[in-house]
């Protein structure tokens, strides 16, 4: 009988072309699958809880797969998958779940960081947007703070996805200081294709003092992602936690 597993990993995506299989270049979907199809010398079927884009990064990212036997009980497949995984992958545990248990459409809630380093650091700039300009956080906070009054994201979205909706329900967004650094943190059921660093783009153009609060809300409104501003870097993204119903782990 099919038993079906959830698999808790994080990734550094500076070398990778996103989450998900791309034709022309390799991604974090294709080589976690390559290690566990050679560990296991089976065929097996990776399915992640969304995709990030190209440069971005997952602190913690969820992926389940299907195994007949179930896990293998002559070594632990956790250690295993991390002494055969590139050093910018690292697994952190493998959970039974639920045979029809879903990574990506049985996820409840997404959170997302987007991290800012206000002054030069060679040691974050890999993995944090550099901002040499002074920008009004507390005024970015309170355009923030408007975006749980809204559904439609459309002005946040890359053009000509293949979603049915473009509807999300926000439930948190603040900018945090810490030390010289700001971190953009955002959390929804789900998320859009390149939402997150179009709307801190456009947080940057509040800002900066080019748009206010008002704008912000209508840029939202006009469901028109010309009005919105430009995307941030990838570098500076970070997906840092799921959650999923406690339901899909009781396994009897």
């Amino acid at each position: 009988m099919k038993k079906r597993f959830f698999l808790y990993f994080s990734y550094k995506g500076t070398a990778y072309h996103g989450w998900q299989y791309q034709p022309n270049g390799i991604s974090v979907q294709e080589v976690l699958t390559n290690a566990l199809c050679t560990i296991l010398r089976t065929e097996v079927e990776v399915v992640g809880a969304g995709r990030t884009d190209t440069g971005v990064h997952a602190r913690l990212m969820v992926a389940h797969f299907d195994l007949q036997e179930g896990l293998p009980t002559e070594f632990d497949l956790t250690s295993k998958l991390n002494s055969y995984l590139p050093t910018d992958i690292a697994v952190f545990k493998i959970a039974q779940v639920l045979p029809d248990a879903h990574a990506r459409f049985d996820a409840i809630s997404r959170r997302y960081e987007y991290h800012v380093v206000t002054s030069k650091n060679v040691f974050g700039i890999e993995f944090a947007a550099r901002v040499a300009e002074n920008l009004d956080f507390e005024l970015m906070n309170e355009a923030a703070a408007t975006l749980i009054n809204y559904t439609d994201f459309t002005s946040f979205s890359k053009l000509h996805t293949d979603v049915k909706t473009n509807n999300c329900t926000i439930t948190h967004a603040k900018w945090t200081q810490h030390d010289n650094e700001w971190i953009f943190t955002i959390q929804a059921d789900r998320f859009l294709r390149n939402m997150v660093r179009a709307i801190v783009g456009t947080l940057f153009e509040v800002g900066r003092h080019k748009m206010t609060v008002e704008d912000f809300k209508t840029v939202i409104e006009a469901k028109n992602r010309c009005k919105a501003g430009t995307s941030v870097p990838a570098k500076g993204l970070y997906l840092v936690d799921i959650q999923y119903p406690d339901r899909i782990f009781q396994i009897t």
